[in-house]
């Protein structure tokens, strides 16, 4: 039996990777988030923001982990927000791992925020330089420099830097789930759908493919550094809002306005390599961009 503490259980990615966790044999899964988790019987409501090293210590020592998955973070909001889920929780965790007699494994999760702005039409790979060009990529790259810390320190680490996750239960601050969003309101108020400009090209992932290449990750015996997590494919942004709007059957107009996310500004291209992370842990993404936003407006029209 491999015991896991998954932290930030509740979020979008860490619902997820519970759920393919949950279906593994011979894995018990101890969740952490603030908020409770009825599907998790190993639940722990802990505020992990609130935590100092001592008592992230105590919850690693009584959960009694061989694999520590952190799945908190923050994507917007104030820089000091963006500071205590991306930079300050993971460098307390580092310490109190460091701390503990026999300190299990830690998978992080980072992004490709953290590389910023890149030569186009040239993939992302691991040893692409960082050079983030806004706060969220800026406070992730901290996170993954204090896991780096960890790991130079004598801890087993490894950094998933995930690419533009889309899919089930998407959330308004991703693109894909702004447009649900706004396709829902759009029809609601017989408006036109109101997006910023969808000129740039990303690497969309689906989160039920992001989680499986978690669970791969905190069960392999791998020793890299970094894995890029993505789709290995580059698509419009305009494509993504064309796809989701045909699957969810709406021919309204779509109004480009503003600048835009301020994580997108000055990244016009991104696109991962996902050689290492297929060579090291036999993952591959299954799930094509129209599989991903099906699921996704399933779900949504269930609730609209």
């Amino acid at each position: 039996m491999t015991r896991v503490l998954l932290l930030g259980a509740t979020g979008f990615l860490g619902k997820h990777v519970h759920d393919v966790l949950g279906r593994q044999p011979g894995i018990d899964v101890v969740t952490v988030a603030r908020s409770a988790l009825s599907e998790s019987p190993g639940h722990v409501p802990f505020d992990l923001g609130l935590a100092d090293v001592g008592a992230l210590r105590g919850l690693i020592t009584a959960a009694a982990p061989d694999v520590v998955i952190n799945c908190v973070g923050a994507v917007g909001g104030s820089m000091t927000q963006l500071a205590e889920s991306n930079v300050e929780l993971p460098a307390r965790l580092v310490r109190a791992l460091l701390e503990c007699p026999t300190p299990p494994r830690l998978v992080h999760l980072g992004s490709a925020a953290e590389y910023g702005r890149v030569e186009i039409g040239v993939p992302v790979t691991e040893e692409t330089a960082t050079a983030p060009v806004g706060a969220y990529g800026l406070s992730k790259l901290a996170g993954t420099r204090a896991i780096g810390i960890g790991r130079a320190a004598g801890l087993n680490t490894v950094v998933l830097r995930v690419f533009n996750p889309i899919g089930p239960g998407s959330p308004a601050t991703g693109l894909a789930g702004r447009v649900a969003a706004e396709i829902v309101r759009a029809r609601r108020e017989h408006d036109e759908i109101r997006l910023g400009p969808l000129d740039v090209v990303r690497d969309f992932v689906d989160a039920r493919d992001v989680a499986r290449a978690v669970s791969a990750a905190a069960l392999s015996t791998v020793d890299e550094e970094i894995l890029n997590v993505g789709s290995g494919i580059g698509t419009p942004a305009a494509g993504l809002v064309a796809e989701l709007t045909r699957i969810a059957g709406h021919s309204g107009p779509v109004s480009e306005q503003g600048r835009g996310s301020e994580r997108s500004a000055d990244v016009p291209w991104q696109r991962a390599d996902l050689s290492v992370i297929e060579r090291s842990l036999g993952w591959r993404p299954e799930h094509d961009l129209t599989d991903s936003l099906t699921a996704q407006w399933r779900e949504v029209a269930c609730h609209a």
